[in-house]
């Protein structure tokens, strides 16, 4: 008898005890003479099920979790006799959670081992560039501008039009860099990512280097990724080994080489000029802009900066076609999003869908409620700097401009839920708080604005002159808004207003009995 099982090494899954279960799985069936081949994959998203155990059959793979080490004698007993056992949750791919995905850029994420080139290949990676490399630089751009694409680290912005402001660029050299500087709470997709499907993230950055004329490209990853780190640095190797990297790339004349950097774990590096700075090993503080990095970005030259999302996007566009990727979406916003659901949510993990979708949706349909049974109060999307929505605006539809219609942003796709029990005058404070440390310090807004509104919101916690100081905090507001040099300072107003302007009861304090009879 033998079995192949299939357990993630996703840092979220090892995080409740993946490595524990591989390793019981593999020393049990040791004892019982059984031949087991365990796959290391990355996670299929759904964590509350973590650690998921999968066996293939020949019906498919069958599903079983979340496993813990004392599960695993019963467990394989369940496997030996073909018994039913009670964490089966049946065919991965029929679990409705799963099931209702429109799964483009994670079509590979927990399916393969993300290791293995060999395992890429087959299961339809790289036929994007190898389309790619027959096209030419014009047609790439073509299809990359047709399919809407977006940048999905936040801004939004035109990736079509990016690579061509690169590719028009005249300079003796250009380089790729991948903003993988994921640091938004409630945000894991470019993690999940980077762990469990490298190749696409390869694939898509040599993709970009062909399409611009850029033969170097970097990935800049926070320091609290170590497992990204060690699983891209092991695709580039293998990919380097199987010929998709460095020289004649595929058989072609294109040349293209990649590099992994570490971060030093500062949020503002997230911003792509101070990731510049940092990567030409300067502290990360904000450049002015124009000159924009398109013109003068990475040692001067021009640079295409994309978030870890939007290039692994990219080899689905190529390979199947335009019209494929932008016939899902809605309005200015095509594809799809991998929305991640956290905070305190009772099905918590990456959900891939098309835009379009509604907050409602997410939260009570999709992730279930709370996970403490309370009634859903407030629910931030996009990241610390994102703002604050009540119940009352949950029709928005996951949609760039119909969140920014309701003075919101999608961000990264990240959503944080909170329950009744949540004081929005402290999420307010945490918000200005949270840019006051992360500040890079160069402009006044963000750097005093912020310390300020931290003072002010405290005195209006402690209950000191309330409406005075509630009209200064809306006036910080403003002028970090417009003033601050980058989406740090500019967008911790989001957060701040949001909760004034949807859960003012919490800043206003109840009158008293006397106050009330008068």
């Amino acid at each position: 008898m033998s079995m192949r099982l299939f357990v993630s090494r996703d840092a979220g899954a090892i995080a409740v005890g993946a490595d524990e279960v591989a390793l019981a799985l593999e020393q049990d069936a040791a004892k019982r003479g059984v031949a087991v081949e365990i796959v290391r994959t990355g996670s299929r998203g759904m964590y509350w099920l973590e650690p998921l155990v999968e066996v293939a059959t020949p019906q498919g793979r069958i599903a079983f979790g979340p496993v813990t080490e004392a599960d695993v004698p019963s467990l394989l007993d369940a496997l030996a006799s073909n018994t039913p056992h009670l964490l089966r949750l049946g065919a991965t791919e029929e679990i409705p959670w799963l099931k209702r995905q429109t799964r483009l850029t994670f079509a590979r994420c927990g399916v393969i081992d993300p290791r293995s080139l060999d395992d890429y290949r087959a299961h339809d990676g790289y036929k994007g560039l190898e389309r790619a490399l027959s096209l030419g630089s014009d047609a790439i751009l073509a299809e990359v501008t047709a399919s809407g694409l977006r940048g999905r680290g936040g801004a939004g912005f035109p990736t079509g039009i990016k690579w061509k402001t690169v590719a028009q660029a005249k300079a003796d050299r250009k380089f790729i860099v991948c903003n993988a500087d994921e640091g938004d709470s409630g945000t894991f997709a470019d993690r999940m990512i980077m762990e469990g499907d490298p190749f696409l993230v390869i694939e898509g950055m040599t993709t970009a280097g062909i399409t611009v004329g850029a033969t170097k490209g970097y990935i800049y990853i926070r320091s609290e990724y170590p497992h990204a780190v060690e699983a891209m640095n092991a695709a580039i190797k293998a990919a380097k080994r199987g010929g998709y990297l460095g020289d004649k790339i595929g058989g072609s004349t294109y040349s293209f080489d990649l590099e992994v950097r570490v971060g030093a774990g500062a949020y503002v590096c997230g911003e792509e000029t101070s990731l510049l700075e940092s990567l030409e090993g300067r502290r990360g503080l904000v450049r002015a802009k124009p000159p924009l990095p398109a013109h003068h970005g990475l040692f001067g030259k021009p640079t295409v900066i994309n978030n870890v999302l939007s290039f692994a996007a990219i080899p689905f566009i190529l390979a199947e076609g335009a019209k494929a990727y932008a016939d899902f979406g809605m309005g200015r916003s095509r594809g799809t999003m991998p929305i991640q659901l956290a905070g305190n949510i009772r099905h918590g993990g990456l959900f891939e869908t098309a835009f379009g979708v509604t907050l409602g949706e997410l939260v009570d349909d999709i992730g279930g409620g709370t996970f403490t049974g309370r009634p859903v109060r407030a629910v931030q999307v996009g990241g610390p700097l994102g703002a604050y929505f009540p119940r009352a605006l949950f029709d928005t539809p996951f949609d760039y401009e119909a969140f920014a219609a309701r003075d919101g942003l999608i961000g990264h796709g990240g959503i944080v839920v909170f329950d009744d029990s949540v004081d929005m005058r402290r999420q307010a404070r945490f918000a200005m708080e949270f840019c006051a440390i992360e500040s890079c310090g160069k402009c006044t807004p963000c750097r005093i604005g912020s310390t300020r509104g931290v003072e002010t919101i405290e005195k209006i916690i402690r209950g000191e002159r309330v409406s005075e100081n509630l009209a200064l905090v809306e006036d910080l507001c403003n002028t970090m808004k417009f003033g601050s040099l980058c989406a740090l300072g500019g967008f911790t107003p989001y957060p701040v207003l949001s909760a004034l302007k949807h859960f003012r009861e919490d800043f206003i304090p109840a009158p008293t009995t006397l106050q009330a009879a008068e």
